[in-house]
């Protein structure tokens, strides 16, 4: 009997572990709430990450949840990267929520959470506080189902 409680005990530990050890690659998860759930095209939104280590590769995805009053099947995001030394780098993001027949891509069902790469296996030029902005680009000045946005970023598998 004290052998059999001994494995499970094992068991559960090694589970514990399992699940512990799953989310330390993660440095910086973030989101933030849209006023009223529509996304202006004025409206910037800001990230400020710290990076400690420029000696290792991370992987950033740009992370979105939308509804079902989101009235496209994409998403067009112009991102700005701040660093450190001051110099900015730019890039757009074509992010598909839906595909050809409408049916939201992602998880939930109501509200769509899906993540997009940003950069994967990318080391930062120097340690110091960054910048990441997002601002919408699509052609409708107010879009209606945008939830929250957010920034993750990890350690790379190696």
């Amino acid at each position: 009997m004290k052998k059999g409680i001994g494995n499970i005990l094992i068991w559960i530990g090694a589970g514990c572990l399992l699940l512990s050890s799953c989310d330390n690659r993660v440095i910086y998860d973030k989101y933030l709430t849209l006023e009223e759930r529509n996304w202006d095209k004025e409206k910037e939104y800001f990230f400020l990450f710290q990076i400690d280590d420029n000696t290792i590769p991370y992987d950033l995805t740009f992370e979105v949840r939308n509804n079902n009053l989101y009235p496209f099947q994409n998403l067009w995001v112009f991102i700005e990267e701040q660093q450190p030394s001051g110099e900015v780098k730019r890039d757009t993001l074509e992010c598909m929520l839906a595909d050809d027949f409408g049916k939201w891509l992602g998880d939930g069902m109501s509200v769509h959470e899906l993540s997009f790469p940003l950069r994967t296996h990318y080391q930062f030029p120097d340690t110091g506080t960054y910048s990441i902005s997002f601002r919408q680009g699509m052609r409708k000045e107010i879009l209606p189902g945008i939830q929250q946005l957010g920034l993750r970023i990890e350690t790379s598998n190696r």
